[in-house]
């Protein structure tokens, strides 16, 4: 499996940070760099992206690059004065953390209609397994649901966390909305 990466072009630090690790949460098998001004990400290999998370300042300043790459762009923009931009979506980075996620991955879902079959190869009852934690079950309401023992359900878990490599719940919901497994709205 090829690993994507991220390049996030922004000069405030504390948004490459913060964004930085938001992504890393969201993506844990994604390389996150982050660049302080245009002239760092053409010193770097500026094509290998699959996505750029761009200032709003940076991204109308080298309209000429980005252009040519908008399906791979989100502008960050803040507050209520968001720039209506034709075509490349925005990502308003003034609102909290909660909120941020769900807007990351409606706007994943939107660029990945058709998710990643066969990525992880988790079982179909895993599947329900993760379906129902992110739901905010515990392990005992999760085996008398399915009409399954405990011990089963610890062991799915088990496996759900050995496959995919995310112990927090807030992980595996990022991976259920992510792969289609739950809708984003119903977080």
């Amino acid at each position: 499996m090829n690993v994507p990466e991220i390049a996030i072009i922004d000069p405030n630090t504390l948004e490459c940070l913060g964004l930085q690790n938001l992504l890393e949460e969201i993506i844990p098998m994604a390389t996150i760099r982050a660049f302080h001004s245009f002239e760092q990400l053409m010193d770097d290999t500026p094509d290998m992206y699959a996505h750029y998370f761009i200032s709003a300042q940076i991204y109308f300043e080298h309209t000429a690059f980005f252009l040519p790459r908008k399906p791979k762009i989100i502008v960050l923009a803040g507050g209520d004065n968001q720039p209506q931009l034709s075509g490349a979506p925005t990502l308003n980075i003034y609102q909290d953390e909660k909120s941020l996620i769900k807007a990351i991955l409606q706007l994943h879902q939107h660029g990945h209609q058709h998710g990643h079959p066969g990525e992880h190869d988790l079982s179909a009852r895993e599947i329900e397994v993760l379906v129902l934690i992110t739901k905010g079950l515990i392990n005992k309401e999760i085996a008398d649901k399915l009409n399954i023992s405990l011990t089963t359900v610890i062991s799915h878990r088990k496996n759900i966390v050995e496959k995919l490599g995310i112990k927090s719940v807030a992980g595996l919901t990022i991976y259920a909305v992510m792969h289609g497994y739950i809708e984003a709205d119903r977080i």
